[in-house]
């Protein structure tokens, strides 16, 4: 889910590749049309995964059994608390997770015994800053979440994936303009000496999905970002 672009679009090309199939899920039916020519996926589905109760009705709709379930829908909110809409601050944080609590109750039965569930989540939370405190709080809770639904669903595997800055076009939407200047920034104080792309990102994916001894675990992948100043 999220497979129409970035991370998700990425994964499923390395899946691809490995000799897997896919099914790509996203809400963009357009942007979806164009990663199927891309992946030629066994189908598709347009829909907002935060939408759980359609969330779960596509994934009880997949043929049995599947090997693993990858959730990257979802984007993080930068807003200060004075410009803050409350209600769209309850939606985003509930949302979340509500999408993941969705996608473990219908992965419990979809999903063989040994597959996994993967979700991905941020490291940008970690540190406190002005505009961070739903993003923040989310990167507090996913973990957690992660853990107990580990246990829930065994022997499912559940594991999350917590990205720093990750060079999609999701970071350019947000970024716009900006865009070239935090990658130039990156590259000179990361310790990896480079940007961090979808393919790192996929790569530790298709590892996870392939371990079958990883289970409740939150993975970090941010080319050393949290151990050098913004």
């Amino acid at each position: 889910m999220g497979g129409s672009s970035g991370i998700g679009l990425e994964t499923a090309r390395q899946v691809r590749a490995a000799g897997g199939e896919v099914v790509l899920a996203a809400r963009d039916a357009d942007r979806l049309e164009r990663a199927a020519d891309d992946v030629r996926p066994l189908s598709t589905a347009a829909f907002d995964a935060l939408d759980t109760d359609r969330l779960e009705r596509f994934l009880h709709g997949l043929p049995d059994p599947v090997d693993h379930v990858l959730v990257t829908a979802g984007s993080p909110s930068y807003t200060p608390l004075d410009g803050l809409d409350l209600t769209d601050a309850g939606r985003d944080f509930g949302g979340r997770l509500a999408m993941m609590l969705a996608a473990g109750r219908a992965s419990r039965e979809k999903v063989r015994p040994g597959g996994t569930l993967l979700f991905i989540g941020g490291t940008g939370g970690r540190r406190p800053a002005v505009g961070m405190a739903v993003t923040g709080a989310l990167t507090a809770a996913l973990p957690a979440l992660t853990a107990n639904l580990a246990l829930e669903l065994a022997p499912v595997r559940v594991n999350l994936i917590a990205a720093g800055f990750v060079d999609t076009p999701l970071s350019a939407s947000l970024l716009g303009d900006q865009l070239e200047a935090r990658r130039e920034q990156l590259r000179k104080t990361l310790p990896i000496g480079r940007v961090v792309g979808p393919a790192d990102v996929a790569a530790l994916a298709l590892h996870i999905m392939a371990n079958g001894a990883l289970t409740g675990a939150t993975y970090d992948i941010d080319g050393g970002q949290q151990f050098v100043s913004h």
